[in-house]
């Protein structure tokens, strides 16, 4: 038997006002919070990777609901493979950084071994053969990382210079901003 949340995932298409509509709906009813990460966090599940949609839309703005499952959810970001479901959760992963380093109120706290999942799927993402944006978003989640971790600036470095010349002009574009932050 289909849960309430599983039902809502087989209607969501690609179109951005289903997305939202989804998200809107989980937003509405956090008690679909928890699914929505455990669904995101299984691979084999037909809708994982509408899942990670909805919640990279909710993360927008309820990212703090993420706090309670950051144990749960960091350490499942590798098990992730489907390109549908990596260029959200990349997303995530850089709001989650940024939110870490802000040092607010309603700041994401981030324990070692999260921090160390994260900085790990990111340079994974970066190496491997994924698409543009989620290479996007590891280079500005690894930029950010690396303001705090002494050896992360040097290699990211050295994999954009070596990388650049292969890659798309949206690529180039955001390797050339880091590589400028950092130079």
């Amino acid at each position: 038997m289909s849960s309430e949340l599983q039902s809502k995932l087989d209607y969501v298409s690609a179109y951005r006002e289903n997305r939202l509509k989804a998200a809107k709906d989980v937003l509405e009813n956090q008690s679909l919070f928890k699914e929505l990460i455990q669904i995101c966090c299984s691979p084999l599940d037909k809708n994982n990777h509408k899942a990670c949609w909805i919640l990279e839309f909710v993360s927008y703005e309820e990212l703090i609901w993420l706090q309670p499952h950051l144990d749960f959810f960091c350490s499942n970001l590798k098990v992730l493979k489907d390109e549908s479901s990596i260029r959200p959760i990349a997303k995530v992963v850089q709001l989650l950084i940024k939110s870490h380093y802000k040092k607010n109120e309603n700041s994401i706290f981030l324990s070692p071994e999260n921090l160390q999942d994260c900085i790990e799927v990111s340079f994974d993402w970066l190496i491997n053969d994924v698409k543009v944006a989620t290479k996007a978003y590891s280079i500005r989640t690894l930029y950010v990382l690396g303001n705090h971790y002494d050896w992360i600036h040097p290699e990211l470095q050295i994999i954009l210079n070596k990388d650049y010349a292969n890659h798309s002009a949206a690529y180039k574009a955001v390797a050339k901003e880091v590589l400028k932050k950092i130079e």
